[in-house]
């Protein structure tokens, strides 16, 4: 086709866009894992992908804004998570096993107690939580003596039948008895049962605080 004055008209194309870039993975992870409530993952996730994504990145990539959207979720999950980890970190820390003889006095959940636990006082009668334990050295009114397993994936026995099964493995020697030591039979209560505790004690009770062992005859009036 020619113009007016003989002269081929211009061909005119259209304009040659570049493709966009493409989308960043990781971007997406954060905001999947995000809505999954992972916490951490989603908050990690995120950040990465707010670096991968930024404006001066080598490689251009889309997804700022998902990557923005799993940073503000991880965060928010991962506050979710600190009073949940709080508690767990506590219960493990409450039901951890004390050693034998503690090197300083210290204050303990019972369940904690293990054969050798030397107590400052006996607790009165009822449920037992909180104990004051001390160095076997020091002037005690109980030691701790044995311990008795009731089966990891048994039933609850009641509490008369757990006191019962515990205090029949509990035994003194004739001459403990002689002098006047008396054996108490703690078994988990009904609640502590329920969180897992499958263990009963038996405490001796001499006569009148003592140092020393029980276990290993070193125990002698204080």
């Amino acid at each position: 086709m020619t113009g007016p004055y003989g002269y081929p008209e211009p061909f005119y194309a259209p304009g040659w866009t570049p493709p966009p870039p493409p989308t960043d993975g990781v971007s997406v992870a954060a905001l999947v894992t995000g809505m999954l409530g992972t916490g951490p993952v989603a908050l990690v996730l995120g950040l990465v992908g707010l670096r991968r994504t930024r404006p001066a990145a080598p490689r251009p990539r889309r997804g700022r804004g998902l990557a923005v959207a799993g940073v503000v979720l991880g965060a928010v999950a991962t506050l979710a998570w600190v009073p949940l980890i709080a508690v767990l970190v506590g219960s493990a820390v409450a039901s951890r096993p004390l050693p034998a003889d503690v090197p300083a006095p210290v204050d303990a959940h019972a369940v904690q107690l293990v054969p050798g636990s030397c107590l400052a006082e006996v607790p009165e009668d009822g449920p037992v939580d909180r104990v004051r334990v001390v160095p076997c050295a020091d002037p005690h009114a109980a030691q701790v003596l044995s311990s008795y397993a009731f089966e990891p994936g048994a039933d609850w026995p009641g509490a008369a039948e757990a006191s019962a099964r515990v205090a029949a493995s509990c035994t003194l020697t004739a001459a403990e008895r002689d002098q006047g030591t008396r054996m108490l039979a703690w078994a988990p209560t009904e609640a502590s049962w329920a969180r897992g505790d499958r263990a009963g004690l038996c405490v001796a009770v001499p006569p009148a605080p003592v140092t020393g062992s029980l276990l290993d005859g070193t125990a002698a009036p204080a």
